[in-house]
């Protein structure tokens, strides 16, 4: 893909998070993730692409836009398989908290895994740290190994894991090999990258999570030179049946970095929505906003950080919004 796409696609991901950063602290995760949705997908319009949706916010009966076999983009080369997330951490916003983002992945058609909506077991970690762990091995080997490479005592790992009711188990074994642990309420998309950035506090993510967040993980660990695996992990016999349909027969393979995102070819683009480890989050001025973002291309290994200033009066994206916003306060106040 041309390195201009990188560009054209931070656009998408800054649009996401401009509409999504207005619900934070507002208690509505879906207004937030609608708002998001809406405008990633107006924005994905104008992108020089075929994009086809393979990783997004559901079936085509579930999602009313970028849903699974959606096209986006303005229906020109080159041929393009399309990973997103416009807004990973729902409750992250709805609750005003740390590390909300909006993602999308991109890569030559046919190359990224069309994972089912369900669970996935994950482990990733940096570029030192890559073909030295496995899903396979035990936590304790994997941390031990991990801390070897990185020339570290046990206790100065830092292991981040979701905050659930599943990982109970596992948030013991690390605590007996003697980890440090970060709980996260949401959003692992974040950590898994952050594990391949030597000063982020992160050195390993595990555990359980979205299958679909997965692939985008994977997509930007191949930029980075880090490693990923994951195993499916579906929850009832439907999602089981749903993964078949897919034609995943065999739900206990193991998924490498390279099966997860086959090309070098690759873009990962993110912005932040809240401010998390990665990335700051919408700051808001008088009818401006400034965006933190970062897009990463595989075939080079270059990651670029983006601080854009965005004059939200000159968005009509942005603008109309914000006048129907700005008379709905009016009017609370005559209220």
């Amino acid at each position: 893909m041309e390195r201009e796409l990188a560009l054209e696609f931070v656009r998408v991901t800054e649009a996401a998070a401009l509409a999504a950063a207005r619900w934070m602290g507002r208690g509505d995760k879906e207004a937030a993730d609608d708002a998001a949705v809406g405008a990633m997908r107006a924005v994905f319009d104008t992108v020089q692409i075929d994009g086809v949706v393979v990783i997004g916010e559901g079936e085509m009966d579930e999602a009313p836009m970028l849903y699974i076999g959606e096209r986006v983009g303005a229906g020109v080369p080159p041929r393009v398989d399309v990973a997103v997330d416009p807004l990973e951490g729902t409750n992250i916003v709805a609750k005003g908290s740390t590390g909300a983002i909006a993602v999308l992945a991109a890569a030559p058609r046919a190359t990224l895994l069309h994972a089912p909506d369900m669970y996935m077991d994950k482990i990733a970690v940096g570029p030192e740290c890559k073909g030295r762990v496995s899903l396979d091995a035990s936590v304790k080997e994997n941390l031990k190994e991990v801390a070897r490479v990185l020339d570290r005592l046990l206790c100065e790992l830092t292991v981040v894991v979701l905050d659930r009711p599943r990982h109970q188990e596992l948030i013991e074994e690390i605590r007996r090999v003697g980890a440090r642990i970060k709980l996260i309420s949401d959003g692992d998309v974040s950590p898994a990258v952050a594990a391949a950035y030597p000063d982020s506090g992160v050195d390993i993510l595990m555990g359980i999570g979205g299958a679909p967040e997965g692939v985008i993980s994977a997509a930007a660990l191949r930029c980075l030179g880090g490693d990923f695996q994951g195993r499916l992990w579906p929850t009832d016999e439907e999602e089981v049946q749903r993964a078949h349909q897919m034609g995943i027969t065999d739900l206990d393979h193991l998924y490498t970095l390279d099966e997860l995102a086959q090309s070098d070819d690759v873009i990962f683009a993110a912005t932040g929505i809240t401010d998390g480890d990665l990335l700051k989050g919408v700051r808001y001025g008088a009818r401006r906003a400034k965006t933190y973002s970062l897009v990463m291309r595989g075939v080079t290994g270059t990651v670029r950080y983006i601080e854009a200033y965005h004059q939200l009066d000159r968005k009509p994206l942005f603008r109309d919004n914000r006048i129907k916003l700005y008379q709905g306060e009016i009017r609370n106040h005559k209220d």
